[in-house]
């Protein structure tokens, strides 16, 4: 990493939420942090000492975070629930019980998600089968039409509709890789045939770059091309590599396509929603490998999420 020579984030127009462990009246909780781009004005958006909310998404409207939360005590009886809120914590609305991995459509009216593959509860992300849609102005649950879409995680939605890229692991015939499926339909690509490998994609917003993590210690970029015959990924490269004692995971590209935010910390820990990361931070850098460390404090702060201008 290099350290952020030139980067002007006090000119950056967006804002980032992500999850942190925070303490209060003796108690440990999973907390949503909302701050500027270069780390001031932290906001506590939900205060919530019983409840852990975690892996929040913002709109692309900028108006609303979905999120999880896990609720109950004990492996046995606690459950992780999909929710959905306005961006300044208020007005919280349930999707459902025992999903997973929300993430919005771009006209910011419908969430989709994963359900948990156990009734009794597990921290591990692939842990997921099938995939549905949640469309807020009817309150209406739609099951995705291939039934087959077991173990994906870190779901995006294309800007036109038409793709989700995810990640899957010990699902599908696949170990561990970023595909491309069909929102509405039944094909699924397997993105490795472009160099794409690794987890958690993240799209641009007119879906022409994608950035994800190749290992735990790179993240990359590149050209998609959703309206070929199939998905294709061309010019990918190193956005950033780290000496193998750190990690970075959790990529995520701004909406204007210039910066990226991402989570940073020591080699142990750090990848699972709501798993333990001490020592993990936020950072926001550019395209070029540039970087700033934007939290300092180290308390478990990973899954960053771009908060795009209010239309």
């Amino acid at each position: 990493l290099r350290p952020g020579t030139g980067l002007d984030l006090k000119g950056i127009p967006f804002q980032i939420v992500y999850e942190s462990l925070r303490s209060a009246d003796g108690k440990e909780n999973w907390e949503l942090i909302l701050v500027n781009a270069d780390g001031s004005n932290p906001v506590n958006l939900t205060n919530t000492p019983d409840i852990g909310e975690m892996y929040p998404h913002v709109s692309p409207d900028g108006t609303k975070i979905c999120f999880v939360t896990d609720e109950g005590r004990g492996r046995r009886d606690k459950v992780r629930h999909v929710y959905f809120m306005n961006i300044d914590g208020t007005n919280r609305v349930h999707v459902i019980a025992n999903g997973r991995e929300p993430c919005w459509s771009f006209d910011s009216k419908s969430i989709a998600y994963v359900k948990s593959e156990y009734q009794r509860f597990s921290t591990r992300e692939y842990a997921t089968t099938g995939l549905a849609y949640y469309h807020l102005d009817n309150d209406w649950h739609q099951p995705h039409v291939n039934t087959e879409l077991h173990h994906v995680y870190a779901l995006c939605w294309s800007p036109d509709g038409r793709w989700l890229v995810a990640a899957v692991e010990g699902g599908m015939g696949y170990s561990d890789t970023i595909i491309a499926f069909e929102a509405f339909g039944k094909r699924v690509f397997d993105l490795e045939k472009w160099r794409v490998r690794g987890c958690r994609p993240d799209l641009n917003s007119d879906g022409t770059r994608m950035v994800w993590g190749e290992t735990d210690w790179n993240l990359q970029t590149g050209e998609i091309d959703l309206n070929a015959p199939e998905p294709k990924v061309t010019n990918v490269r190193d956005i950033l590599r780290v000496a193998r004692r750190s990690k970075v995971y959790h990529v995520d590209i701004s909406p204007d396509s210039k910066y990226i935010t991402f989570s940073y910390g020591p080699f142990s820990g750090g990848q699972q929603v709501g798993g333990m990361a001490e020592g993990w931070n936020i950072c926001v850098g550019d395209l070029d490998g540039n970087w700033v460390q934007i939290t300092t404090d180290g308390l478990h702060s990973k899954e960053p999420d771009w908060v795009p201008l209010k239309n």
